[in-house]
């Protein structure tokens, strides 16, 4: 009787043990996992966590550089209405969550730092200068 009390008991508190995890997409195509929800506005997805860790993907060999393949440098984005509204959209969730209370991180050389006070400003202020310059009426 003893044991199938603390059977129960634990079943009960099992849904409790799993985390709540967030997964949303940045503008610039980078996922994020977060415990807490992205910013209001930011399309995002939950998901179930199984309470597993899997090791890390071991790093590639060698990481290509824009000196050694050229091919993979940025190529301009022709200027069609579609474009143009797939840029406005972005503009406006990247502000949407630049103004919010969450952290904003971003990357740069692969790397991903979250933005300060100052930074957050900036960064605000130049998808501000995009968004007039290619996302108001002419």
């Amino acid at each position: 009787m003893h044991r199938s009390l603390i059977a129960v008991a634990l079943l009960l508190l099992a849904p409790l043990a799993t985390a709540q995890v967030y997964k949303w997409t940045d503008a610039s195509g980078t996922v994020h996992y977060s415990q807490a929800p992205p910013a209001q506005g930011t399309k995002y997805s939950q998901v179930k966590t199984n309470g597993t860790v899997d090791a890390p993907a071991p790093a590639p060999a060698t990481i290509p550089t824009a000196e050694s393949s050229p091919e993979t440098t940025a190529q301009p984005v022709a200027d069609t209405p579609e474009n143009r509204s797939n840029l406005c959209k972005s503009l406006q969730a990247n502000l949407a969550a630049l103004n919010g209370s969450a952290p904003v991180v971003m990357q740069k050389g692969g790397k991903s730092t979250a933005l300060d006070d100052s930074q957050r400003k900036q960064q605000i202020a130049a998808d501000t200068a995009q968004y007039n310059q290619y996302c108001q009426a002419r």
